[in-house]
């Protein structure tokens, strides 16, 4: 029962440390200090290390569960049912497109201006890498053309981001959605009447 309890804890700590970490890593970027992340999780700077022994090691902890957030996210998105090729590329738009009470786990994973300082550190390139590999392999598997999943894909992550910054609506998130989710099929856009 102790046993349980410490691992209960353990990992309770983990999680706040790690949510703590990207909300301070989205907030002030790769110059992310240990101290400011433990003040955020409201845990000590030397219980902060004895779960993660350095800053480094923190920050590939994070990008790699952001990462892990948002494959779920994504994959809550698919619908099995849907019996034709672009399943999962559809999955992605509909999981990017969702407007800002559901896209917690996109709008982490395409902050791209901060993610790219901590790029700096090779492990946590490498750990964008496979992530950003292990979706090519999923869309290449789906059924649609290499063209049609980039532009697809990209237009999705651009949504997102502009939706960040303010500068999409809900009408204009529903309208980009819609579109994609059309290009997402073997299909074309619907030619005006």
């Amino acid at each position: 029962m102790a046993e349980e309890r410490r691992t209960r804890n353990t990992e309770r700590t983990r999680r706040a440390v790690l949510d703590a970490a990207t909300q301070v890593i989205l907030a002030r970027g790769a110059a992310v200090t240990l101290d400011q992340v433990a003040s955020v999780a409201g845990v000590s700077k030397s219980g902060l290390v004895h779960h993660f022994g350095s800053r480094d090691q923190l920050v590939i902890a994070v990008v790699e569960d952001v990462q892990e957030r948002f494959r779920e996210t994504v994959l809550s998105y698919l619908d099995l049912s849907e019996n034709y090729p672009g399943k999962m590329l559809r999955a992605y738009v509909r999981a990017l497109c969702a407007g800002r009470s559901d896209a917690g786990a996109a709008h982490d994973v395409t902050s791209a201006a901060i993610w790219i300082g901590l790029h700096a550190i090779p492990a946590v390139a490498a750990v964008a890498e496979k992530h950003s590999a292990w979706w090519s392999e999923q869309f290449a598997v789906d059924g649609l053309s290499n063209e049609r999943i980039q532009i697809v894909r990209r237009a999705a992550e651009g949504v997102v981001v502009a939706t960040m910054h303010g500068e999409e609506d809900v009408v204009s998130i529903a309208t980009a959605r819609r579109l994609l989710l059309e290009l997402a099929t073997d299909g074309t856009f619907p030619t005006p009447i």
